[in-house]
């Protein structure tokens, strides 16, 4: 399916951000790239761009962002663009004659909005608009977003000035031709040229449906205000990861999300925070094996660090739109090897410990060092198998519970419980209780997953 955007108007408000509304950076990305990558997550890729104001300075940025997002853009040029978006629409016209969606380039959307509302199966000589019945919504400005009243699932009423409403139109909308007749109707009885002029056209005839986006994400930007509000709305949807664990839920989370807030505006990739992670571990690993209580101490603080850089990798992912099933991988990859390290590191530690030596022979009856290098191995084990164990048992609790519900035993606890043993010198316990935990979680989750099974 086609999609067309509009991103010719000036946004005289946000001129102190920027000199082209379309490509004033959000969280470090323009907000006609967030729109176009938001519709590529959702399986368009075949894109018309109206420009108008500053449309030399828009239209490059989109020559060079199409290889990058391996997408085809046409442009569209409205030089008109200062008399109403509907002229933005109709500058269209002759490259759609099929149903396509239509989008503003200053709206920001939970992608899976755009895919539900893909997937209907447009009637001909109708268009449907997504709707916002949330009307107590915080990221809706009352004073300036366009209203709609609905009955039966159908549009009776839209416009700013409405009184009696019961939802807003978030510029999403699935779209056939007659768009461009109601537009031109508009403009020819009423002397309108907006774009709700012409879908108040057609919903006089009965011909626009609703579709309710259930409350997910979508915001209009338009002022400094609105901008504010769109960063804290897109950084607050990084919380509550459904595969977080207790530590990173309560404590890494809020600290990564506040270090990605500063790193979207810096050109780094997600690859490269996993490997500053990596490399954070393996200094905190071999300060382990060096010994004494104080580089113990910084290396479990530097371990339990690198934890909270962990997360940030994911969070400029999505922030930025740089997922990808590679980085994931790579991610995985090295957090495999952090974790063997800073094992190692620990019973390496623990093993050089004379006096650890001495009460394990003398109440124990064994050798010291023995008992210490069978514990690190199953340490390890445990932590490896955890890890391999998570991906078909975070996939069961996710479609068993919601979010939030449970407890979660992984890395995030694991390298916590590291931290927190290093500052209390006591490297061998660690490695006992993490032989202990990872092994029965790892037992746990088999047993569940079975029983799943059987069910």
């Amino acid at each position: 399916m086609k999609c067309l955007i509009l991103a010719a108007g000036k946004g005289s408000r946000l001129r102190q951000r920027g000199n082209s509304k379309p490509l004033i950076r959000l969280l470090g990305i323009p907000l006609i790239e967030r729109t176009i990558r938001s519709a590529l997550a959702a399986g368009i890729d075949d894109f018309y761009v109206v420009s108008g104001y500053n449309g030399d300075q828009v239209r490059r940025f989109l020559e060079d962002l199409a290889p990058r997002c391996a997408t085809t853009i046409t442009h569209v040029i409205n030089n008109d663009w200062q008399d109403g978006n509907g002229l933005s629409l109709l500058a269209a016209k002759g490259h759609l004659v099929e149903p396509f969606i239509l989008l503003m380039a200053d709206h920001l959307f939970d992608s899976s909005i755009l895919h539900d509302l893909a997937a209907r199966t447009p009637c001909d000589g109708e268009i449907t608009l997504a709707v916002d019945y949330n009307t107590a919504s915080p990221l809706v400005d009352l004073e300036d977003v366009t209203r709609v009243r609905s009955e039966n699932k159908r549009l009776m009423e839209i416009g700013k000035g409405l009184e009696k409403f019961d939802g807003f139109d978030t510029g999403i909308f699935l779209c056939t031709p007659a768009i461009f007749d109601g537009v031109e109707q508009s403009v020819a009885e009423d002397e309108d040229s907006s774009l709700s002029g012409g879908v108040r056209c057609l919903a006089a005839r009965g011909r626009v449906k609703v579709f309710d986006i259930g409350g997910r994400f979508w915001c209009d930007t338009d002022s400094p205000q609105d901008m504010d509000n769109a960063e804290n709305a897109l950084i607050e949807l990084l919380r509550g990861k459904t595969s977080d664990g207790p530590v990173s839920r309560y404590l890494n989370r809020p600290i990564s999300i506040r270090i990605s807030r500063r790193l979207a505006s810096v050109p780094i990739t997600p690859n490269q925070i996993s490997l500053i992670s990596f490399l954070l571990c393996v200094v905190a690993a071999w300060l382990f094996a060096i010994g004494g209580y104080v580089t113990l101490a910084l290396g479990g603080l530097l371990a339990q660090f690198a934890s909270i850089i962990d997360g940030c990798d994911g969070e400029i992912a999505r922030l930025k739109f740089l997922k990808s099933d590679f980085g994931g991988w790579f991610d995985a990859v090295l957090d495999r090897y952090a974790d063997a390290l800073l094992l190692f590191g620990l019973t390496w530690h623990a093993h050089a410990a004379g006096p650890l030596r001495d009460v394990l022979v003398t109440f124990i009856g064994v050798r010291g060092g023995s008992v210490v290098l069978v514990m690190g191995f199953l340490a390890i084990i445990g932590s490896f198998m955890n890890s391999y164990t998570a991906d078909k048992y975070d996939s069961l609790m996710k479609a068993k519970f919601s979010k939030g519900k449970g407890i979660r035993i992984g890395r995030d606890v694991r390298i916590f419980l590291i931290f927190l043993c290093a500052l209390c010198n006591l490297p061998f316990m660690t490695l006992i209780v993490l032989a202990i935990l990872m092994n029965a979680e790892t037992v746990r989750r088999v047993v569940v997953c079975y029983r799943n099974e059987q069910h």
